[in-house]
């Protein structure tokens, strides 16, 4: 359910922190915190509210609140037993369809860190695609406690913040979210390429790639939404896709039998997920080029 900020502002302090009470994992008290502060006239100004709540809290509570999250493919998310926003968002990144080796990986991360740290390792899944998650997973292992738990409460934040996105509308939107697009202009016609079918695969490994979107242009050569909006754009290399072998086929150009150019695959990667990544495709039947755009 969303919530207008207006609303939440005239709340009674109980439906206040019922409605956020989940921003933070298992802790109602920040929204508890955040309530005797209202009126708020923008939505970054509850959040920095409930950001001061969690910085002026005292160290028992800080930690309970970094210790009250759950495993990244933990046994516990795999069996259900986390909060709700946590298992959708784990889910999302693919952590509920690990192979046995990734399952493994994980498990032996988890336990490692955990000893070294005395709190789970905590990352704002949701920003990351599968390999980045795994590869920031070892590299944080390996750094100091004092840096470590900066980390961890910087994730928290970001964490917080998309949720808290996600539920309240009004004024002073949060930015947590990128967008990634794209469109495909036809040189041997000099117009847009409408019809062309795509899709935008994120690379896991080198072995394994999953498609996020599939869409086809239209009469402007752009697909009608962006290929990934209003959410982050998870850190990832990926892969767009174009069928331009049966666009040009369709347009009635006189193609080799195969095409010199059948599918056009573009490779790419997305380091900012709060960013616009825009990777438009300019081709002919015999040429392509392309540039991040705007």
């Amino acid at each position: 359910m969303g919530w207008d900020l207006g609303t939440l502002n005239a709340a009674s302090r109980a439906a206040f922190v019922s409605a956020l009470g989940a921003v933070f994992e298992h802790a109602p008290w920040v929204a508890e915190e955040a309530a005797g502060r209202r009126p708020f006239g923008r939505v970054e100004e509850l959040f920095a509210a409930m950001r001061e709540a969690v910085a002026a809290a005292p160290e028992e509570r800080r930690l309970a609140l970094l210790s009250g999250h759950p495993e990244l493919a933990g046994r516990a998310a795999r069996a259900g037993r986390i909060a709700p926003d946590s298992i959708a968002e784990q889910a999302a990144a693919g952590l509920d369809r690990l192979s046995e080796a990734e399952d493994a990986r994980f498990a032996e991360l988890n336990a490692a860190y955990r000893a070294r740290f005395g709190f789970p390792f905590i990352v704002c899944v949701k920003r990351h695609g599968r390999a980045s998650l795994l590869r920031s997973f070892e590299a944080r292992l390996a750094g100091t406690p004092e840096a470590e738990r900066r980390n961890a409460e910087a994730e928290v934040l970001r964490i917080a913040a998309i949720r808290l996105g996600a539920l309240v509308s009004g004024e002073g939107a949060l930015r947590t979210a990128g967008r990634l697009s794209t469109h495909v202009l036809d040189t041997a016609s000099g117009r847009p390429a409408a019809g062309v079918c795509l899709e935008l695969a994120e690379i896991v490994s080198a072995t394994e790639s999953v498609v996020v979107a599939r869409a086809r242009t239209n009469a402007d050569g752009r697909t009608e939404a962006p290929l990934i909006g209003g959410r982050p754009v998870p850190i990832a290399t990926y892969e767009l896709r174009f069928g331009l072998g049966d666009y040009h086929r369709a347009a009635g150009h006189a193609l080799p039998e195969p095409p010199f150019l059948d599918v056009v695959t573009l490779r790419f990667g997305v380091a900012d997920p709060e960013g616009h990544y825009h990777v438009p495709l300019v081709a002919s039947p015999w040429s392509y080029q392309t540039y991040r755009g705007s």
